[in-house]
């Protein structure tokens, strides 16, 4: 009959502990009014404990900090840092130490040790520490596997390894919204949620633009000159609390003359998020590259350069028109205008424009007037490209606010 020999125990013990910042103790105050039974028994028991702030007793918050009582959460974009010990608890000496740290993700395997050399020997009762630190930059399961291995005084190989499995959570939500002008800018609406349990310090939320684009952020006001930050003085983030940051991307004049390669620009940039939390624990996102749908402009585009937001009723006033050739091929174009119940083009309809070149551009100055008031809309612009026998047309181009013209009146 066959026995299995005894499983043999590990000269050496492996200890694996994560490294947080503590935190500030809470207590539960216990008070009454005066008139009750106890009277002022127990604000004064409040005021002579340690633990409270003097003369904020009854807040929750105290003055001690408190050592981390459980593994804790972990989120994505914070560094994880763990202390590695591992101590020689037989009677011998052990020879050739190798302690290895790997951190074990759905994608990658990483080496986190901080030195691959194996350490020569190891007395009794002594022990190697290690301390780890690796940013996460991943969602999802991580396990920690620490290897030791080594070799007794008989010359025999020993090697044995933990699991240590943790979750990294995701800290922020983030949704971002992109909004196309009339000209070439485009407008980023970022809203960022906490959704983790404590408060955040937004030290910084900036955007970095691509190649083709400068940045301007909208995130502040200027008040006694001084620019001042739209969210207040105070840059907390409340847990399950939002903000909307706002940024102007205009491109670069490089880019700005060919107005075919910004069309069909759909990488924008990417969003730099820092934060901290409890006792200035500090975090990073970064955003993967932010896309747009590329606004379709067909063959030829007509933006608006310039146009008053008040008009005088049946007066005429003037705007400008940019027109460009966004195809690849030549064009000649004829103008026609097309009157509407209430806006009427004043000067000559069918006209020439000449010939366009690809990636070109005309400004156009035009008169119109308006015989009704309110907000009445530029309509009944007609582009004919002469060499395909194309029309393309624009409504609702604008809209202007007519108001009555005022009359002076003598006294």
């Amino acid at each position: 009959m066959e026995v299995n020999p005894p499983k043999q125990e590990h000269l050496l013990a492996l200890k694996v502990m994560r490294l947080t910042k503590p935190t500030l103790f809470t207590n539960i105050p216990v008070t009454c009014e005066e008139k009750d039974l106890p009277g002022d028994l127990f604000n004064q028991l409040m005021k002579d404990d340690p633990s409270t702030v003097n003369g904020a007793e009854i807040l929750m918050l105290g003055e001690m900090l408190t050592l981390p009582q459980n593994f804790g959460n972990i989120f994505l974009g914070e560094t994880f840092s763990s202390y590695i010990s591992v101590h020689n608890d037989s009677n011998q000496v052990v020879k050739d130490i190798l302690v290895k740290a790997d951190l074990q993700t759905s994608s990658q395997r990483l080496n986190l040790s901080a030195s691959s050399a194996a350490v020569a020997e190891l007395k009794p009762d002594c022990c190697i520490d290690d301390v780890i630190h690796h940013e996460v930059k991943e969602i999802g399961t991580h396990i920690l596997v620490c290897a030791v291995s080594y070799t007794t005084q008989d010359g025999e190989k020993m090697y044995f390894r933990k699991f240590f499995k943790f979750q990294v959570l995701k800290p922020l939500d983030v949704k971002t919204k992109f909004y196309n002008a009339e000209t070439d800018e485009v407008f980023l609406e970022a809203q960022i949620q906490n959704i983790t349990t404590s408060p955040m310090f937004m030290e910084k939320v900036s955007l970095e633009p691509s190649i083709m684009y400068n940045v301007t952020e909208l995130n502040s006001v200027t008040q006694a000159g001084e620019c001042v930050s739209t969210f207040g003085s105070r840059g907390y983030l409340q847990p399950m609390d939002t903000r909307q940051y706002l940024y102007c991307l205009k491109p670069k004049k490089e880019f700005a003359e060919k107005a075919g390669i910004i069309k069909g620009v759909t990488v924008i940039g990417k969003l730099d998020i820092v934060w901290k939390t409890n006792l200035g624990e500090r975090g990073r996102l970064q955003t993967s590259q932010l896309q747009r749908m590329a606004p379709g402009y067909g063959d030829v585009r007509l933006s608006l350069e310039a146009i008053p937001d008040t008009v005088n009723l049946e007066e005429p006033f003037h705007i400008t028109c940019k027109i460009t050739n966004c195809s690849e091929r030549m064009m000649d174009l004829v103008l026609e205008m097309c009157n509407t119940n209430s806006i009427h083009w004043c000067g000559i309809s069918g006209r020439q424009l000449g010939k366009l070149h690809p990636s070109s551009s005309l400004c156009l100055a035009l008169t119109l007037l308006s015989s009704v008031q309110g907000l009445q809309s530029v309509s009944g612009l007609r582009l004919t490209d002469t060499f395909l026998k194309r029309t393309y047309e624009y409504d609702d181009i604008a809209q202007v606010c007519v108001v009555s013209a005022a009359v002076e009146v003598e006294a």
